[in-house]
């Protein structure tokens, strides 16, 4: 069965960036829309960034538009996040998530998820 791994995660003061990486352990990659999603203690899991398999076609939350950045590269069968300009607001347990074809923004429709990587981000 394929896992999902994601590294990256850390301790940051505001206003740093970090890049996030999700690596599949194997099987197909380019035909997987990949998504980020976090959560932060005592808050429902929310989506943050998803990217389609099929034109590479993007969807950010309104809360990290114009900071965060998700791509993905399929010889690597990795997905990134690009966190620019972090907030103490974005401290949260990331996820990454994939699903067949497709990207949405809706947790519910994914079927193989991360373990997750904290980030935490001091004022």
């Amino acid at each position: 069965q394929v896992q999902l791994v994601e590294s990256g995660g850390g301790l940051v003061q505001a206003g740093v960036s970090l890049r996030l990486s999700c690596t599949a352990s194997g099987g197909s990659f380019e035909n997987f829309a990949m998504a980020w999603f976090r959560q932060a203690p005592g808050k429902e899991r929310e989506f943050v960034a998803a990217i389609n398999s099929y034109d590479s076609s993007t969807y950010t939350a309104d809360s990290v538009k114009g900071r965060f950045t998700i791509s993905k590269d399929n010889p690597k069968l990795t997905a990134y996040l690009q966190m620019n300009s972090l907030k103490p607001e974005d401290t949260a347990v990331y996820y990454c998530a994939r699903r067949f074809y497709r990207a949405t923004t809706d947790k519910k429709d994914y079927s193989f998820w991360g373990q997750g990587t904290q980030v935490t981000v001091s004022a």
